[in-house]
Formats: structure tokens, sequence, C-alpha cells
């Protein structure tokens, strides 16, 4: 296998098999200096929360001008994750295959003669001209947002054959991007130089950032095209690209930085992020954008790992009153507005957030209103008998709206449409249903920031524990065992994070005692494995915390949210054989 370095040797480029031009596109009179200057400015409306003023400054020149055309598409993209919409999908689509075509045409051409050179002597980058530099580029970039909207575009299995083809072009086309910054001859204070290089850069950290977050199974998957990723060197180029402040994608290093430093090892790791190095990236973002809506969320979401609650809540506030242009935007405030009150024990705020986007929201209406009725359900007693109907209700409705992307169901659909049969099977009750969430969603590790969370945490489960074993039957009896081992489960990850490691371990240990008599539930005792896993680490103890971890990933499967624990796994595994590695050194 090859990853991805800043100084691999030559490889041919694969063809990329889009369709040809209907007409061909018209020469563009816009000049290259002036198409990154109008890119640029377009980012600085963009990050202002003027999102219509830099659309429109790229429309003109779309189909003519490759920084305009790609720039056109990645609204369209961002309007498409955002909304989830099927036209806005399919917009996007045809934009993306329009900004790929254009780059193509830009492209540098070889000649018969010229590809079988490439064979046996290196290419001659001097050659190409800034256009067919920077066409490169561009061509990269809009395959890779093009494969990524594969992935939700349609439901057949040809949008993954076609994603995976576009990947391996994508792959390939910024290799050879670094193959040019690395053996062009760059004219001294090359002003075209500093703006491809941070492309250069933030593709390859992107790309190797992303697929070392991979958990093995699906590495071996991809070893038949020929990469791995490596997450030091992923990092290494991101933070190289985000010191090229001139850099027209300098700021795609920093969203790049935060997304994975605030959100994606939250979420598919037992670490934390960088939240020093966060904190420094945000103060300047801020200077420079102070009512940007993309940093506001940001710097919402670092007060939010840092256990800080209300000052989360503040900058999420801000964050989405600071522009309507783009609603769908609130969204993602109102989710994370969800958390933060539930993890404080507000529920009638948490609910509030929870209400907006089960509303308005187009993304998923039986993950909101599962986790709608979860919320209620934490102070179920206060509510009046019409509020404790339209709870039965919103229940009956979450098998309803599940739906089907690419011919699956989406895991945590599944999980939540499984939880609302058993509501219904133990007399219109769960156990902490929202701490169940909060969980799973991996958002244990922010109430350990703070004693005082971890403190009422700990005793919101020891009173639902009581109350459950003084009346087991109240939910019925088939269900008793994953009752209890879900109890024992949040129990015991609750005193792992206010470092009691002792009673933690007993009470993870309790479900795993369970297993044979837990009937449905069976992510319980895997995800308690992990748990223990992880404590055994922080504990010192490596080599039982490798058995353990490896007793999780090879003795369990077919169990509820499955890819989510082995993304945990795969980050725990990870360092303890890069610590391993070290120690024998």
């Amino acid at each position: 296998m090859e990853r991805i370095t800043m100084a691999d040797s030559d490889s041919d480029l694969d063809d990329e098999f889009e369709d040809a031009f209907e007409t061909q596109p018209i020469p563009c009179e816009m000049d290259l200096d002036t198409a990154l200057d109008e890119a640029k400015t377009a980012i600085n409306l963009f990050f202002n929360n003027k999102f219509n003023e830099a659309k429109e400054m790229m429309k003109p020149w779309v189909g003519t001008s490759m920084y305009h055309t790609i720039g056109n598409s990645v609204f369209d993209f961002l309007e498409a994750v955002l909304t989830f919409n099927q036209h806005s999908i399919q917009k996007a689509g045809e934009s993306l295959k329009d900004a790929i075509q254009l780059c193509n045409y830009y492209r540098k051409k070889n000649t018969f003669s010229e590809s079988i050179g490439k064979m046996v002597r290196r290419t001659n980058y001097d050659v190409y001209t800034n256009e067919e530099v920077h066409a490169e580029l561009c061509f990269a970039e809009s395959l890779l947002l093009k494969a990524l909207l594969s992935f939700i575009e349609d439901e057949t299995l040809v949008s993954f054959i076609r994603a995976g083809l576009k990947i391996r072009s994508c792959f390939n086309s910024y290799k050879e991007c670094s193959h040019i910054l690395n053996h062009r001859n760059w004219a001294k204070k090359e002003p075209h130089k500093v703006h491809f290089e941070s492309g250069v850069r933030v593709g390859i950290g992107a790309f190797n950032l992303m697929i070392s977050l991979l958990p093995t199974r699906i590495i071996k998957l991809l070893e038949f095209i020929g990469f791995s990723g490596s997450k030091e060197l992923g990092l290494q180029e991101l933070e190289a690209s985000y010191g090229l402040t001139q850099g027209l994608r300098q700021v795609l290093s920093v969203m790049t930085l935060l997304s994975y430093n605030l959100i994606v090892v939250y979420v598919f790791s037992h670490t934390d992020g960088d939240l020093q190095f966060c904190d420094t990236i945000l103060k300047k973002q801020l200077m420079l954008y102070p009512e940007g809506a993309w940093f506001l969320y940001f710097k919402g979401r670092l007060e939010f790992m840092r256990g800080n609650l209300k000052e989360a809540n503040s900058w999420y506030t801000k964050s989405w009153k600071s522009q309507n242009t783009w609603v769908q935007f609130h969204h993602i405030c109102f989710w994370e507005l969800l958390w933060t009150n539930s993890i404080n024990l507000d529920w009638k705020e948490a609910n509030i957030h929870a209400t907006s986007l089960l509303n308005d929201s187009r993304w998923s209406r039986t993950i909101y209103s599962y986790h709608k009725v979860s919320i209620m359900l934490m102070y179920f007693d206060d509510l009046s008998g019409e509020e404790q109907q339209a709870v039965v209700n919103l229940m009956r409705n979450v098998p309803r709206w599940k739906q089907r992307i690419a011919g699956k169901s989406i895991p945590m659909e599944k999980f939540c449409v499984k939880k609302s049969k058993r509501f219904f099977s133990q007399n219109n009750k769960l156990i902490l249903p929202a701490l169940e969430l909060i969980y799973v969603w991996n958002l244990f590790k922010v109430i350990g920031k703070k004693r005082e969370l971890s403190d009422r945490f700990y005793k919101v489960i020891s009173d639902a524990e009581l109350k459950f074993e003084k009346d087991p039957e109240q939910y019925g009896s088939e269900f008793e065992a994953d009752n209890r081992a879900l109890l024992y489960l949040l129990k015991g990850a609750c005193l792992r994070r206010m470092n009691n490691p002792m009673l933690a371990e007993e009470n993870l240990r309790n479900v795993v005692a369970l297993e044979k008599k837990i009937k449905e539930d069976n992510y319980l005792v895997p995800y308690a494995l992990v748990e223990l896993g992880i404590m055994f680490h922080e504990g010192g103890d490596n080599q039982r915390a490798i058995q353990t971890l490896d007793d999780a990933k090879k003795n369990y499967t077919g169990y509820s949210l499955e890819s989510r624990l082995h993304f945990q796994m795969h980050s725990a595994m990870m360092e303890l054989q890069s610590l391993k590695h070290s120690n024998k050194n």
C-alpha cells in the first residue's frame, strides 16, 4: 500500500470517465490572477455570512472560469449537505459535473508519446502553464466533492462504484499535484505558488486524516485501490497549509482542523482534540470574521468540549442568530443546544431545540422524533395528559419515518426504531432514554470535564437504579436483563469519568455477566468491554487494555451501532500499538 505524501514518485493518473462536453466551453477571457482575487473576495464574503453575495460573484463566469465554476459548485454542495433535499443534491451533482468537465478541459493534455515517456522518465512540469497547474488542483477538488456527494446522490450500487472510482482518480490527481509542487521550478516570488501549495497540502492532509480514521476492516477493503492514510502526516500537512496565511485555501485547512479536533475526534475516538490549538485558531478567525456563523459555531463547540455549557450555549445562540440566509445552518446549532441542555439536565430547554429540529429540518425525522420523545420521557410525570399522549403518538411515528439512503438504513435510525418498539412492549416506558443517547453519541466524555456534571449524572442514574430495583416489573419482565445492563453500563461509564476505576470495573463487568440473559440490547456488552479496555489503558495496564479491546472486536458482531464502536476501538488500538512500538525502541 501507499499513502499520499509530498514526495511520491510519478504515477499515471487513472482515466476519469465523465460525459464529454455537449458543447465546448468558451475560452475564458478572465485571467488567472483576477479569478484568484475574486475567489478570495468570495471566500471573505462567505465567512462574513454574505452567502448570496459570494455566490452572485461566481455566477457570471460559471462555465468558463475554473475558480468561479468550482466556487459556485462548492456553494451548491454545502446547500445539499445542509438541506439533505433531493433537488439540492441533484443540483449540486450537476454543478460539480460541470466543474469536473471544465477543469479537465484546462488540464495538461499529454500526447501518446508523452504518456509512454512518463513510464520511463520524470514529467517536466516546467512546461505546464499556470492555468494547467491550477486546473489539476481544481480537478482533484471537484472530484473529491463529487465522490462525497455520490454517497447520498441516489440509492443504487452504481453510485457507490462511481464514488469509489472518483476517490481513486481524486487520490491520483492529488498525487500529481504534489509532484508538480515538488518538481516544478517555481519562479522566485511566484504569486501562484502559495495558492497552489495551500490547496495541495490541505487535500493531502484531509485525505490522510480521513483514511487513518477508518476501522481496520474498512481499510482492508481499500487496499485493492492501493492507498492508506497517516494521521500524523495528515495533521502535519494541514498545519503546513494553515501556516500559508496568504493561500487561497488556507481557510479550508482552518475548517478541516477545527472539524477534526472539535467534532471528529469526539465522535469517533475516546481522546480529546487539541483544544488549545483550536482556541488559538478561533481567536484569529473571530478577529477576521467576528459575526461569521461558522466560527461562532466552532467557538461554541470548543466551550462545549471543555464542559463550559453556559458559554457554549451563548456562542451557539450567537451563531444561529448571526444570519438568516441559510436557515439550515440554524439546525446545526439547535442540535448542539439540544445536547448542551441535556447534559445540563435542563430537559425542557433541550426539548425546545428538539422540537425545532423535528418541525423544520429535513434530515431525519426518525432520529429527531425519537430524541424529542426521549427527552420528554425524562420529565414525563411533569407533562400534561395531552403532552403525554403526544409522546405516545410521536413514538408510533418513529418507525414510519425511517428512510433508506443508498439502499441502506441509517444505523442510528435503526437504533431509534428498535427503542420505539421497546417503549410499547414495556408499558410505554424506557429507562433513562436520553442518557442512553448521550452515551451512544459519545458525549459522556464531556461530563468528565466538570465534577459537578458527573456528580449530577451519577445521582440521576442511581435514582433510576433504585426505582428499578424496587419494582422491575413496571417495565415488564421480558427485557429485565437488558434494562439492568443498561443501568450498569451508564453507571460504570459515569464512575470511570469520576476517576473511580474499581467501582466502574465492577459495574461494567456486571454488564458482561448478563450477556446470555440480554434479549435485544446486545450492543451493551461490547460497549462495556471497550469502556473497560480504555479504562485499563488510562490506568497504565496496556496489555490488559489490548486483550479486552481485542475481545470486543473479535467476539462480537451484528449489534446496534457496531460501526460507531469500531471507530473508537480502532482509535484506541492505534494509540496502544504506537505506545507499544515506542516502548520497544
